[in-house]
């Protein structure tokens, strides 16, 4: 079973929980000197849950993060921060629509 994020009355399933884990080990590994340094609310929901206070923050903080993992070619994906030998089960071969690390992590659902 996939990840899913729930937003009121509304879920999305992400993916599996090493493609999320990943999405945050690479944001972390690549944007930030430590996790959460930079982005505090946006990471803080890998924890679980983000408070409704937060909302816009994390999304301002994703926007940043877009944008900053444009200038990183797609095989410089994390998939564990705690484990940088580990690599995406499919290995590089990845759709040619990938062309850096902001288009990398989309979600099952084409998001």
């Amino acid at each position: 079973m996939g990840v899913v994020i729930k937003v009121g009355s509304i879920i999305d399933e992400i993916g599996t929980g090493d493609f999320l884990h990943a999405f945050f080990s690479t944001v972390s590994g690549t944007l930030e000197d430590e996790w959460g340094k930079r982005f505090p609310s946006l990471m803080k929901l890998y924890a679980g849950s983000l408070p409704y206070e937060q909302a816009s923050m994390a999304l301002a903080e994703l926007a940043a993060v877009r944008t900053g993992l444009t200038d990183f070619a797609p095989d410089c994906v994390i998939w564990d921060i705690e484990d940088r030998t580990k690599t995406p089960p499919w290995g590089g071969n990845i759709s040619a629509d990938i062309t850096n690390l902001s288009n990398y992590f989309v979600s099952s659902t084409g998001r």
